[in-house]
């Protein structure tokens, strides 16, 4: 919607300020995530945009982490790669955000910059402990073995039940992201959470702004 009537723009920029900005305020050195849309992707403003908030926030570089999905790659790998690139001299990290569906293609892991991978909470879904999708099981393995063999994390987005956890921990999944772990919250609940609490190194999806 805010795509369709270009509003994505402004609207990413004052989420990526007004994130920024939070968690400096936060004890110790979480990370945080934000999503990026492909068009703020394929702006060059965005860039810019980026390096001044990094500047006027504040905040290490390292503790930012930007979410794209596979659908940036399709139009302009060029221009994408660029883009990246510029990013990862600056010092944030990338995560490939819904690995698994639609575009998926395991040469973007070698072609570009990626630092974490997220599955997409669709191959999750269907571990049904009482009837056990086997190819969900064999694709989401292959998928965690496949990241640590790259040096890349790997996150297993939609944990929603205790047997999807248990399934990760046996698997050795680095990050697990879930309603089961936790729902979004306004932010000063979230800052107060993160002062009391054995807090994650990553809080994602758990944070409104």
């Amino acid at each position: 919607m805010m795509e369709e009537h270009g509003l994505i723009n402004a609207l990413g920029e004052w989420v990526l300020r007004t994130a920024c900005a939070e968690a400096v305020q936060w004890h110790g050195a979480l990370h945080i995530a934000v999503n990026v849309s492909p068009l703020q992707v394929r702006s060059e403003a965005f860039s810019a945009i980026l390096q001044d908030v990094l500047a006027q926030t504040g905040i290490e570089p390292g503790r930012l982490e930007l979410e794209i999905t596979e659908s940036v790659f399709i139009s302009d790998e060029v221009g994408t790669r660029a883009q990246l690139e510029f990013w990862k001299s600056l010092g944030v990290r990338i995560a490939l955000d819904d690995f698994g569906s639609g575009y998926s293609s395991l040469s973007y892991l070698s072609a570009f910059p990626i630092d974490k991978i997220k599955i997409d909470r669709g191959f999750l879904a269907k571990l049904n402990p009482r009837d056990p999708d086997r190819a969900a099981d064999i694709i989401l393995r292959t998928i965690i073995d496949l990241g640590r063999a790259l040096n890349m994390t790997v996150t297993a987005e939609g944990v929603e039940r205790a047997d999807q956890l248990d399934f990760l921990n046996e698997r050795h999944c680095a990050e697990v992201q879930g309603f089961l772990l936790g729902r979004p919250v306004p932010a000063h609940e979230a800052r107060s959470w993160l002062a009391t609490s054995a807090a994650p190194k990553t809080v994602a999806d758990a944070l409104t702004v």
